[in-house]
């Protein structure tokens, strides 16, 4: 797995780093080309430049998104990790659904590169009709396309048409949990940033391996900061990375997601973890929704409940809310709000309205 590859197997054909070049030149002047196709190629042509780094967009785990440096020899370091883990081997067919302006589009991409590996592409927004026909030894979705694909009368078995299936880039519902749990290939949640080159650690979804704790990849472990903070231990660093996410540690290598210490709400001086509450609240609302807070006189801050969508009757859902959260955890408010402001990777900006 050498880093000089200059080549790619891309939809079956070999392509060389000149050809990239060629065609990324020609791709950025013709206005009808799909952006996903587009961002595929210019990631292609910074990968097979003369740079050690390639200039990637932070989703804000560690601070406020930026843009900065990765190195080259990491993001290689990430997919061999990736290819030994999971068995992949030479001519494996790879499947990128995912956008190559972010890490985990990238790294599919390297992956195929560093393995030798045929990388069929996928627009984003498909409906995954080809996994009616074809089969795939490895592939990534975020949980919106999951979720898609299993509203389909076919899409479990079209999900099970890829092997080795990785879910990340936001919460995935218990919901949608339950019903990845009883597809018969393996399908992974996945930890890690772009900092790290994609996931540093992968929780077992689907089969007899299920488990709600995080399992490093060989040779990274984790441990917590003063604030109960995961910190990353990776070989290829020198100091570990510190994020903001709150965890449970059952070792240096296993360990359990609790929610984010910037979300983090103090009323009346108890600390909540709205994704924590959030979770209990699944199975009894349908809309997207979020646990926010509001400005209080006697508490400092009071929960609120925020759902996206119309308003309406919310007698019957406090009383679904109180039988399932303990009084102190119950929402003061309930408020709705049309949209839900995002981030560019389609994440809620969790603030209230």
């Amino acid at each position: 797995m050498a880093m000089n590859t200059r080549h790619i197997i891309l939809n079956g054909k070999r392509i060389s780093s000149a050809e990239i070049f060629r065609q990324t030149s020609e791709m950025k002047a013709d206005p009808f080309l799909p952006e996903w196709e587009k961002e595929l190629f210019l990631f292609l042509n910074e990968w097979f430049s003369d740079a050690e780094f390639i200039i990637a967009q932070t989703s804000g785990s560690t601070g406020k998104p930026k843009q900065i440096q990765l190195p080259k020899s990491l993001m290689q370091k990430s997919a061999e990790r990736t290819i030994e883990y999971f068995g992949l081997k030479k001519d494996d067919r790879l499947l990128l659904s995912l956008p190559c302006r972010y890490i985990a589009g990238k790294m599919m991409v390297v992956r195929a590169i560093v393995g030798q590996m045929n990388l069929i592409t996928l627009d984003p927004a498909s409906d995954f009709d080809v996994l009616a026909t074809e089969y795939f030894d490895f592939g990534a979705m975020v949980p919106n396309q999951v979720f898609t694909l299993l509203e389909k009368p076919s899409g479990k078995e079209r999900l099970q048409n890829v092997r080795n299936l990785l879910v990340g880039g936001s919460a995935i519902s218990t919901e949608m949990e339950a019903k990845i749990s009883s597809l018969s290939n393996r399908v992974v949640s996945t930890y890690g940033m772009t900092e790290t080159a994609s996931h540093i650690a992968i929780r077992e979804l689907s089969g007899d391996r299920k488990s709600e704790f995080y399992h490093c990849l060989p040779g990274i472990s984790v441990g917590l900061n003063e604030r109960d903070c995961i910190q990353i231990y990776l070989p290829e660093m020198p100091e570990p990375l510190q994020t903001n996410d709150l965890a449970e540690l059952q070792s240096s290598i296993l360990f359990r997601i609790l929610g984010r210490s910037d979300s983090v709400i103090i009323s009346g001086g108890i600390k909540y973890s709205p994704e924590a509450i959030e979770k209990k609240l699944e199975k009894i609302i349908d809309q997207r929704f979020i646990i926010s807070s509001l400005p209080d006189e006697k508490l400092g801050e009071k929960l609120v409940l925020i759902i996206e969508g119309k308003s309406f009757n919310t007698e019957i859902l406090k009383q679904k809310i109180a039988a399932i959260l303990p009084p102190f955890e119950q929402p003061k408010a309930i408020v709705f709000l049309d949209k839900f402001q995002e981030t560019t990777s389609g994440k809620v900006i969790r603030k209230a309205p």
